[in-house]
Protein backbone atom coordinates (compact mmCIF):
# COMPACT_ATOMS: atom_id res chain seq x y z
CA UNK A 1 0.00 0.00 0.00
CA UNK A 2 3.18 1.98 -0.05
CA UNK A 3 5.08 3.59 -2.71
CA UNK A 4 7.32 6.61 -4.26
CA UNK A 5 6.75 9.94 -2.08
CA UNK A 6 4.23 8.13 -0.08
CA UNK A 7 4.00 6.93 3.60
CA UNK A 8 3.39 3.70 4.66
CA UNK A 9 0.53 2.41 5.00
CA UNK A 10 -1.44 -0.82 5.66
CA UNK A 11 -4.19 -2.98 6.87
CA UNK A 12 -4.50 -4.69 10.10
CA UNK A 13 -6.61 -7.43 11.13
CA UNK A 14 -7.13 -8.51 14.08
CA UNK A 15 -8.49 -12.00 14.90
CA UNK A 16 -10.52 -12.27 17.94
CA UNK A 17 -10.89 -15.95 19.72
CA UNK A 18 -12.27 -17.95 21.97
CA UNK A 19 -9.70 -20.36 22.29
CA UNK A 20 -10.71 -24.06 22.98
CA UNK A 21 -9.02 -26.83 24.67
CA UNK A 22 -8.08 -29.11 21.40
CA UNK A 23 -5.10 -27.41 19.44
CA UNK A 24 -6.28 -28.79 16.23
CA UNK A 25 -10.00 -26.71 16.97
CA UNK A 26 -7.99 -23.41 16.97
CA UNK A 27 -5.83 -24.17 14.06
CA UNK A 28 -9.22 -24.52 12.13
CA UNK A 29 -10.43 -21.32 13.85
CA UNK A 30 -7.61 -19.55 12.76
CA UNK A 31 -7.44 -20.89 9.31
CA UNK A 32 -10.83 -19.47 8.60
CA UNK A 33 -10.25 -15.93 10.26
CA UNK A 34 -7.28 -15.52 8.50
CA UNK A 35 -9.14 -16.35 5.33
CA UNK A 36 -11.29 -13.75 6.13
CA UNK A 37 -8.68 -11.21 6.94
CA UNK A 38 -7.01 -11.80 3.38
CA UNK A 39 -9.91 -11.32 1.41
CA UNK A 40 -10.90 -8.08 3.37
CA UNK A 41 -7.45 -6.64 2.36
CA UNK A 42 -5.43 -7.11 5.25
CA UNK A 43 -1.31 -7.10 5.39
CA UNK A 44 -0.92 -7.98 8.86
CA UNK A 45 -3.18 -10.18 10.92
CA UNK A 46 -2.36 -10.74 14.94
CA UNK A 47 -4.42 -13.37 16.81
CA UNK A 48 -4.56 -13.15 20.87
CA UNK A 49 -2.49 -14.91 23.50
CA UNK A 50 -2.78 -18.37 23.93
CA UNK A 51 -4.11 -18.79 20.30
CA UNK A 52 -3.11 -22.57 20.61
CA UNK A 53 -5.00 -23.93 23.50
CA UNK A 54 -6.77 -22.60 26.80
CA UNK A 55 -6.76 -25.09 29.35
CA UNK A 56 -6.76 -24.44 32.87
CA UNK A 57 -6.11 -28.05 34.07
CA UNK A 58 -2.27 -28.08 33.96
CA UNK A 59 -1.71 -32.15 33.17
CA UNK A 60 -4.23 -31.14 30.34
CA UNK A 61 -2.63 -28.68 29.22
CA UNK A 62 0.95 -30.22 29.19
CA UNK A 63 -0.52 -33.01 27.34
CA UNK A 64 -1.40 -31.10 24.34
CA UNK A 65 1.67 -29.06 24.28
CA UNK A 66 4.96 -30.24 22.20
CA UNK A 67 8.12 -28.28 21.71
CA UNK A 68 8.47 -25.31 18.99
CA UNK A 69 10.07 -27.55 16.63
CA UNK A 70 7.67 -30.55 16.89
CA UNK A 71 4.64 -28.27 17.31
CA UNK A 72 2.08 -29.21 14.64
CA UNK A 73 -0.05 -25.88 15.39
CA UNK A 74 3.02 -23.26 14.68
CA UNK A 75 3.82 -24.88 11.57
CA UNK A 76 0.37 -25.06 10.39
CA UNK A 77 0.21 -21.25 10.91
CA UNK A 78 3.25 -20.69 9.52
CA UNK A 79 1.89 -21.95 6.28
CA UNK A 80 -0.95 -20.18 6.38
CA UNK A 81 1.21 -17.14 6.30
CA UNK A 82 2.78 -18.25 3.37
CA UNK A 83 0.23 -19.45 1.29
CA UNK A 84 -1.85 -16.31 2.08
CA UNK A 85 1.41 -14.01 1.84
CA UNK A 86 0.68 -11.80 4.67
CA UNK A 87 2.39 -11.35 8.52
CA UNK A 88 0.59 -13.39 10.59
CA UNK A 89 1.50 -12.59 14.07
CA UNK A 90 0.88 -15.43 16.40
CA UNK A 91 0.18 -13.03 19.13
CA UNK A 92 0.83 -16.18 21.35
CA UNK A 93 1.15 -20.17 22.00
CA UNK A 94 2.17 -22.48 24.76
CA UNK A 95 5.18 -24.45 24.06
CA UNK A 96 7.25 -26.73 26.07
CA UNK A 97 10.50 -25.87 26.89
CA UNK A 98 11.17 -28.24 29.88
CA UNK A 99 9.09 -31.46 31.03
CA UNK A 100 7.63 -29.20 34.06
CA UNK A 101 7.45 -25.68 32.33
CA UNK A 102 6.19 -24.04 29.14
CA UNK A 103 6.95 -20.58 27.39
CA UNK A 104 4.31 -18.44 26.61
CA UNK A 105 5.73 -17.59 23.10
CA UNK A 106 4.55 -14.79 20.49
CA UNK A 107 5.40 -15.57 17.23
CA UNK A 108 5.48 -13.05 14.45
CA UNK A 109 5.95 -15.31 10.69
CA UNK A 110 6.77 -13.60 7.28
CA UNK A 111 4.73 -13.93 4.15
CA UNK A 112 7.19 -16.77 3.38
CA UNK A 113 6.79 -18.38 6.03
CA UNK A 114 9.63 -17.77 8.38
CA UNK A 115 9.99 -16.93 12.00
CA UNK A 116 10.87 -13.15 11.64
CA UNK A 117 10.79 -12.78 15.24
CA UNK A 118 9.91 -14.95 19.17
CA UNK A 119 9.22 -13.00 22.40
CA UNK A 120 8.96 -14.95 25.42
CA UNK A 121 6.26 -12.97 27.85
CA UNK A 122 8.47 -11.21 30.63
CA UNK A 123 5.47 -11.01 33.34
CA UNK A 124 3.30 -13.53 34.67
CA UNK A 125 0.07 -12.90 35.50
CA UNK A 126 0.18 -14.08 39.16
CA UNK A 127 -2.76 -12.38 40.93
CA UNK A 128 -6.22 -13.72 43.33
CA UNK A 129 -9.05 -11.30 41.77
CA UNK A 130 -11.80 -10.30 43.55
CA UNK A 131 -15.03 -13.31 44.13
CA UNK A 132 -12.09 -16.28 44.42
CA UNK A 133 -10.62 -15.73 40.83
CA UNK A 134 -7.03 -16.49 40.73
CA UNK A 135 -4.46 -17.26 38.45
CA UNK A 136 -0.97 -18.43 39.09
CA UNK A 137 0.73 -17.93 35.69
CA UNK A 138 4.29 -18.84 37.03
CA UNK A 139 3.23 -22.34 38.27
CA UNK A 140 3.13 -23.44 34.48
CA UNK A 141 4.81 -20.79 32.25
CA UNK A 142 8.70 -19.95 32.64
CA UNK A 143 8.88 -15.86 32.08
CA UNK A 144 10.82 -14.20 29.29
CA UNK A 145 13.75 -11.70 30.08
CA UNK A 146 14.32 -10.70 26.45
CA UNK A 147 12.34 -7.45 25.12
CA UNK A 148 12.02 -7.85 21.59
CA UNK A 149 11.62 -5.61 18.26
CA UNK A 150 11.07 -6.54 14.69
CA UNK A 151 11.16 -4.86 11.27
CA UNK A 152 7.73 -4.74 9.17
CA UNK A 153 7.84 -3.26 6.05
CA UNK A 154 5.71 -0.36 7.28
CA UNK A 155 7.83 0.36 10.38
CA UNK A 156 9.23 -1.41 13.38
CA UNK A 157 6.87 -3.47 15.92
CA UNK A 158 7.48 -4.12 19.49
CA UNK A 159 6.41 -7.39 20.98
CA UNK A 160 4.40 -8.34 24.34
CA UNK A 161 1.67 -9.93 25.73
CA UNK A 162 -1.43 -9.53 27.95
CA UNK A 163 0.15 -8.69 31.32
CA UNK A 164 2.88 -6.65 30.16
CA UNK A 165 0.51 -3.99 29.40
CA UNK A 166 1.07 -3.12 32.95
CA UNK A 167 4.44 -2.52 32.91
CA UNK A 168 5.09 1.06 31.26
CA UNK A 169 8.49 0.86 31.18
CA UNK A 170 9.04 -2.16 28.85
CA UNK A 171 6.58 0.05 26.69
CA UNK A 172 8.83 3.28 26.78
CA UNK A 173 12.22 1.11 26.21
CA UNK A 174 10.29 -0.70 22.94
CA UNK A 175 9.61 2.97 21.88
CA UNK A 176 12.73 4.57 22.74
CA UNK A 177 14.47 1.69 20.81
CA UNK A 178 12.05 2.65 17.20
CA UNK A 179 9.17 1.09 17.73
CA UNK A 180 6.30 2.74 15.26
CA UNK A 181 3.40 -0.03 16.52
CA UNK A 182 3.35 -2.17 20.20
CA UNK A 183 1.74 -5.27 19.81
CA UNK A 184 -0.11 -6.11 22.72
CA UNK A 185 -2.18 -9.55 21.80
CA UNK A 186 -4.57 -10.49 25.24
CA UNK A 187 -6.40 -12.66 27.23
CA UNK A 188 -7.62 -10.30 29.89
CA UNK A 189 -9.86 -11.46 32.39
CA UNK A 190 -13.64 -9.70 32.07
CA UNK A 191 -13.09 -8.35 35.53
CA UNK A 192 -9.56 -6.49 34.70
CA UNK A 193 -10.80 -5.92 31.20
CA UNK A 194 -14.00 -3.96 32.66
CA UNK A 195 -12.17 -1.93 34.57
CA UNK A 196 -9.10 -1.30 32.64
CA UNK A 197 -8.24 -2.37 29.16
CA UNK A 198 -9.35 0.70 27.37
CA UNK A 199 -7.57 2.71 29.59
CA UNK A 200 -4.32 1.34 29.81
CA UNK A 201 -3.94 0.18 25.60
CA UNK A 202 -5.07 4.11 25.12
CA UNK A 203 -2.67 4.79 27.41
CA UNK A 204 0.33 2.92 26.37
CA UNK A 205 -0.05 4.50 22.90
CA UNK A 206 -0.56 8.02 24.19
CA UNK A 207 2.73 8.16 26.08
CA UNK A 208 4.89 6.60 23.29
CA UNK A 209 2.91 7.99 20.39
CA UNK A 210 2.90 4.30 18.83
CA UNK A 211 0.28 2.81 17.57
CA UNK A 212 -1.41 -0.15 19.72
CA UNK A 213 -2.79 -3.70 18.08
CA UNK A 214 -4.48 -6.03 20.33
CA UNK A 215 -6.09 -9.04 19.39
CA UNK A 216 -8.00 -10.77 22.18
CA UNK A 217 -9.50 -13.59 23.48
CA UNK A 218 -13.01 -13.25 24.22
CA UNK A 219 -16.39 -15.06 25.83
CA UNK A 220 -16.41 -18.23 27.63
CA UNK A 221 -14.04 -20.38 27.13
CA UNK A 222 -14.83 -24.48 27.34
CA UNK A 223 -12.18 -24.65 30.57
CA UNK A 224 -14.78 -22.33 32.19
CA UNK A 225 -12.61 -19.12 32.09
CA UNK A 226 -14.32 -15.86 31.04
CA UNK A 227 -12.44 -13.20 28.76
CA UNK A 228 -12.81 -10.02 28.27
CA UNK A 229 -12.57 -9.71 24.08
CA UNK A 230 -12.68 -5.68 22.74
CA UNK A 231 -9.81 -6.22 20.40
CA UNK A 232 -8.46 -2.96 19.89
CA UNK A 233 -6.63 -0.87 17.22
CA UNK A 234 -5.38 2.64 18.88
CA UNK A 235 -4.06 5.58 16.99
CA UNK A 236 -0.78 7.70 18.75
CA UNK A 237 -2.69 10.48 20.49
CA UNK A 238 -4.92 7.35 21.25
CA UNK A 239 -7.60 7.58 19.73
CA UNK A 240 -9.48 4.15 19.32
CA UNK A 241 -9.75 3.30 15.42
CA UNK A 242 -11.36 0.35 15.91
CA UNK A 243 -13.14 -2.72 18.28
CA UNK A 244 -14.70 -5.39 18.61
CA UNK A 245 -17.16 -6.35 21.30
CA UNK A 246 -16.88 -10.11 22.75
CA UNK A 247 -17.88 -12.72 19.95
CA UNK A 248 -14.85 -14.38 17.62
CA UNK A 249 -14.28 -12.43 14.44
CA UNK A 250 -12.14 -10.09 12.43
CA UNK A 251 -11.28 -6.37 12.96
CA UNK A 252 -9.87 -4.34 10.28
CA UNK A 253 -8.42 -1.17 10.50
CA UNK A 254 -6.40 1.03 7.93
CA UNK A 255 -2.89 2.55 9.51
CA UNK A 256 -0.58 5.12 8.08
CA UNK A 257 2.78 5.05 9.72
CA UNK A 258 2.88 8.83 9.42
CA UNK A 259 0.66 9.24 12.05
CA UNK A 260 3.75 7.60 14.88
CA UNK A 261 5.85 11.47 13.40
CA UNK A 262 3.12 13.63 13.70
CA UNK A 263 2.03 12.97 17.44
CA UNK A 264 5.15 12.95 18.42
CA UNK A 265 6.14 15.78 17.32
CA UNK A 266 3.37 17.58 19.08
CA UNK A 267 4.47 15.98 21.83
CA UNK A 268 8.09 15.49 21.70
CA UNK A 269 8.22 13.39 25.16
CA UNK A 270 10.50 10.77 23.88
CA UNK A 271 12.57 13.83 23.36
CA UNK A 272 12.29 14.92 26.69
CA UNK A 273 13.01 11.82 28.95
CA UNK A 274 15.79 12.33 31.90
CA UNK A 275 17.20 9.26 33.71
CA UNK A 276 17.37 10.32 37.46
CA UNK A 277 17.34 8.84 41.34
CA UNK A 278 14.83 8.00 43.77
CA UNK A 279 15.57 8.90 47.60
CA UNK A 280 12.91 7.82 49.91
CA UNK A 281 13.38 7.32 53.25
CA UNK A 282 14.50 3.89 54.75
CA UNK A 283 11.71 2.73 56.63
CA UNK A 284 8.34 1.55 55.09
CA UNK A 285 5.64 4.05 54.84
CA UNK A 286 3.58 4.05 57.69
CA UNK A 287 0.25 2.91 56.07
CA UNK A 288 1.80 -0.32 55.17
CA UNK A 289 1.62 -0.81 59.33
CA UNK A 290 -1.92 -0.25 59.42
CA UNK A 291 -2.09 -2.51 56.27
CA UNK A 292 -0.60 -5.22 58.00
CA UNK A 293 -2.44 -4.82 61.16
CA UNK A 294 -5.72 -5.45 59.19
CA UNK A 295 -4.25 -8.44 57.52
Amino acid sequence: MSGPGKSPQFRVALAQMRSAPKPSDNVDAVAKLVAEAKSGGADYVQTPEMTNVIESNRDALFAVMAEEERDASLAAFRELARRHVLWLHVGSMAIRVSPDKAANRSFLIDPHGDIAARYDKIHMFDVDLAGGESYRESRNYRAGDLAMLSDLPWGRLGLSICYDLRFPALYRALAEAGAHFLAIPSAFTRQTGEAHWSALMRARAIENGCFVFAAAQGGRHASGRETYGHSVVVDPWGRVIAEAQDEPGILLADIDTAEVALARARIPSLQHGRRFEVIAPESPPPYLHALRGRA
